[in-house]
């Protein structure tokens, strides 16, 4: 315990672990809390004796073609304010604090499965502009996918970021498109640590002929550039109707991605496999699966901690790459890498385009690296 606390100290007191989190918190807030913030359905509406939250409904079932990921950001948005408030009331009862926390994730599962889909073509604001009572709408009185202005508008009193080449409010795409940039590279740096560790791991405790092996294909894999692999995979998945586009770029990414977390895994395998307590375990008879699971992946975990936040910032240019070169996340979903293609005919006359996309993937992707930093920093022996 004191170990990790001294990390974690030793993390926020170094700039690069204060700017990263800052950065990553500066993404993450609007991304979970979108709904929100930017929203064509009021929040809350009052008239003739009765009220109404139009919103409610479409944030348990979203009408968007990418349903998984807003479902599991609109979950968040829902269970970790609920975790908080429970955390801090029962403080002092860790054991009855624990089972509470439980019951209200799967209670905050559950209107998410029950609620279904309804088409709605309510235009809101012109009925609030008609009728008298109280209509509270977001921030940004926009979805993402409602063409409510002129293309290409430049930004104004209405569109605070100007809108795109459909005339969908760019502010508002800009949020929802941060929930597409941390869901692949979450996602598919899970994806890629899980497979990067298993095959790892494995080849440098067993070595031999295994390793031999898997090493060479792995070097193999190595000599294709991974930005033409990804482009002739989803080109070639590309033709089929997956229905969502976010879940593919996301296994596409994590299938490609594992092969250098692999080579940093092996490494730091044998280095524990050298040491004393590995060859203690050997003797005494402990089963290979414990000592993989048990021993060696609890000691290696700050290489695959460091690689795995380096490989969320890498998995974002890769998504926003493949976007903007019409190959990843398909319309009408939002996507930064989308919005700056949309701008590539005219970047000069489109600067908005090009501004705001380009800065928001900046952000994401220094941010990471400074944690990445700020974690290797902390956990480094020196």
């Amino acid at each position: 315990m004191n170990g990790k606390g001294s990390a974690v100290s030793k993390f926020f007191s170094s700039t690069p672990g204060r700017i990263g989190s800052a950065g990553v918190l500066l993404l993450a807030l609007p991304a979970v809390f979108a709904p929100f913030l930017a929203n064509g359905r009021p929040l809350f509406c009052s008239g003739g004796g009765e009220w109404s939250m139009p919103f409610l409904c479409h944030f348990f079932a979203p009408d968007s073609a990418e349903i998984f990921v807003e479902k599991c950001f609109n979950y968040l948005a829902l269970a970790v304010p609920l975790a908080l408030i429970a955390a801090a009331a029962l403080r002092r009862r860790p054991r009855f604090r624990r089972w509470l926390l439980s019951a209200l994730a799967l209670l905050a599962a559950l209107p998410f499965f029950l609620v279904s889909p309804r088409m709605d073509k309510v235009d809101y604001r012109a009925r609030a502009a008609r009728q008298r009572g109280i209509t509270v709408f977001a921030p940004i009185p926009y979805g993402p996918f409602e063409p409510a202005g002129t293309p290409y508008a430049p930004p104004d009193r209405r569109h605070w970021l100007g809108c795109d080449e459909v005339g969908r409010d760019v502010a508002s795409r800009l949020i929802y498109g941060a929930r597409t940039s941390l869901a692949v590279g979450i996602f598919s740096t899970a994806l890629a640590l899980a497979i990067g560790a298993a095959v790892g791991i494995a080849a440098g405790y067993w070595r031999g002929a295994f390793d031999l092996a898997v090493m060479r294909l792995v070097e193999v894999l190595m000599c294709f550039p991974t930005f033409l692999l990804l482009l002739i995979l989803m080109s070639s998945l590309g033709d089929r109707d997956f229905g969502q586009s976010i879940p593919v770029v996301i296994a596409v990414l994590g299938l490609t991605g594992w092969i250098g977390i692999a080579f940093l895994v092996r490494g730091e395998t044998l280095k524990q496999c050298a040491l004393p307590y590995i060859q203690s375990c050997e003797v005494s008879g402990i089963s290979t699966r414990r000592i993989m699971f048990r021993h060696l992946l609890p000691n290696i975990s700050p290489v695959l901690l460091t690689g795995g936040v380096f490989g969320i910032a890498g998995a974002i240019m890769a998504e926003n790459g493949l976007s903007f070169l019409g190959f990843g996340v398909q319309p009408p979903g939002a996507s930064w890498g989308d919005l700056l293609r949309q701008a590539f005919a005219n970047p000069l006359d489109y600067w908005h385009l090009t501004l705001f996309p380009g800065a928001a993937i900046f952000l994401a992707v220094i941010s990471f690296n400074f944690v990445g930093d700020g974690i290797g920093r902390a956990i480094s022996p020196k």
